[in-house]
């Protein structure tokens, strides 16, 4: 699907728009730029800041060259250069670890003194994020050109994914499960661009001078050595997340399209055979490469649960400027072999109660969707399913037969398309208020796959007719928001 908790977007990622972009994560298909280097990804003084000086080989056994900033060719005391792999077994964390967190008001932790730190840091500079993280790719490209080869030919998705990775981890800084989480789930993922962790101190270094030169007014050596130990837990939690994910996974896998069925002009049902087996849930996400654009890796969820016969199916559509997109179904053809990423995303089935579902799909969004139907009917259980199917027009209901088929098989299924304008078949009006008409809900856990604003909705209008927002599993609005052309 156009696709990751759970929805991506170039005509067919997760939730019908999926991995979680971070400092090393090339960008999705979602520029409208032409497919050329942006000057301002290669020169920090086209983001109209002065070139740093070239920073100075750091101490003898200090490791990787220090932070560097612009204006100092050495160190702070007491800093060391962030995200350096240590031989051997690392500590997570820094030697010297920030203040235990306290119970402020009520059951809430009182935040670290680190984290108020980092948190003024980022409130200085968010307000100009794009020249901030133009700037630090200037940087990181400058000093360590062999890096530039890791990331796609366009940046401008890359900055702004950047800026948002940076805040999401910083802003859990003293959460670490919620941290751990987040950041494993992005080391993993970053395998299949070549990471290594050698990379990892070169990107503290330049995020260090890059906070350094942007943070004027809240820049200090507290600060300096707050995001070094920051930038070492989030570094290490990355390493060690590839690092075990190497024991049993390739950091992708080759697959060779057998179908490719166009159900509409813009739309295509893209079937393909791994080269080794694939372990995923119904419901999950993955991303893909093409051989026409490197390193350009879109996300897109699958549209069944896993079949005997080792096949992925995805529904993808191509979207204005969309590269892989418009490339999977309009130059893709069985033979052509792509590359898939590790599969992810959280939105599926709970086998240990018998509640029901309740399954809001827009547009491709209804991929996952018929996957956990398929998941539901494979374990044999009688628990009622819900679909409710949102297209503009009836015929933007693309794969509205095949549900209706699911739906003769099985009399636990019942499916509702919902029509946003025009005469329909099913339902006409806003899927959030169509699913308002019926109920109740109190009894069903709920998923929802489309777009943002889908997503949103639906949210706001489930939680208000009474179903708690644990039991509402999605996609990554953030994912879907960054994804999104």
């Amino acid at each position: 699907m156009d696709a990751p908790t759970t929805t991506p977007a170039d005509g067919g990622g997760p939730g019908g728009g999926s991995g979680g972009g971070g400092w090393f994560t090339p960008t999705r298909d979602t520029t409208r730029r032409p497919p050329e280097t942006d000057p301002r990804s290669a020169d920090p003084a086209a983001a109209g800041q002065a070139r740093p000086a070239p920073p100075r080989p750091g101490p003898q056994g200090s490791g990787p060259q220090g932070p560097g900033p612009q204006g100092s060719d050495q160190r702070r005391p007491g800093t060391r250069s962030p995200g350096s792999p240590a031989a051997g077994p690392q500590q997570p964390g820094p030697q010297q670890p920030g203040p235990q967190r306290r119970p402020a008001s009520g059951n809430a932790p009182r935040p670290s003194a680190d984290a108020l730190i980092i948190r003024r840091t980022l409130a200085e500079v968010e307000p100009s994020a794009d020249a901030v993280t133009a700037y630090f790719y200037g940087l990181l490209f400058s000093r360590h050109p062999h890096l530039r080869s890791l990331f796609p030919v366009a940046m401008d998705a890359q900055r702004d994914r950047l800026f948002k990775a940076l805040v999401t981890a910083a802003t859990r800084i003293d959460d670490l499960p919620a941290l751990t989480e987040y950041l494993s789930h992005l080391g993993r993922g970053h395998r299949k661009y070549g990471t290594q962790p050698e990379h990892y101190p070169a990107v503290g270094e330049c995020l260090i001078g890059t906070l350094m030169e942007h943070a004027t007014e809240t820049w200090s050596g507290e600060a300096e050595a707050a995001w070094v130990r920051a930038y070492t837990k989030i570094s290490q939690i990355m390493i060690d997340a590839a690092a075990e994910n190497e024991r049993h996974a390739p950091a992708w896998w080759n697959a060779e399209i057998v179908s490719h069925e166009l159900r509409r002009r813009d739309i295509a049902v893209v079937t393909v055979r791994p080269d080794q087996p694939y372990p995923f849930r119904a419901g999950q996400y993955t991303t893909v490469e093409t051989p026409w654009w490197p390193r350009v890796w879109r996300h897109y969820s699958f549209s069944s649960a896993p079949r005997a016969d080792g096949l992925l199916t995805f529904h993808i559509k191509a979207v204005p400027a969309g590269w892989v997109s418009g490339a999977l179904v309009n130059k893709a053809r069985p033979g052509d072999v792509i590359r898939l990423g590790p599969p992810a995303g959280s939105m599926t089935v709970d086998h240990s109660t018998d509640s029901g579902l309740l399954c809001l799909g827009g547009g491709t969004g209804i991929a996952p969707i018929k996957a956990l139907v398929e998941d539901v009917a494979e374990h044999g259980r009688q628990r009622p399913v819900e679909v409710f199917y949102g297209a503009r027009s009836d015929q933007d209901l693309y794969d509205i037969d095949t549900m209706l088929r699911l739906q003769k098989t099985h009399r636990w299924l019942s499916v509702r398309p919902v029509v946003a304008h025009g005469p329909s078949t099913g339902l006409t009006g806003d899927l959030p208020d169509a699913v308002r008409k019926y109920g109740p809900w109190n009894a069903f856990d709920a998923y929802l796959s489309g777009p943002p604003g889908l997503i949103r909705s639906g949210v706001d209008t489930l939680v208000g007719i009474g179903i708690p927002a644990h039991r509402i599993r999605h996609d990554s609005i953030e994912e879907l928001v960054a994804a999104g052309e």
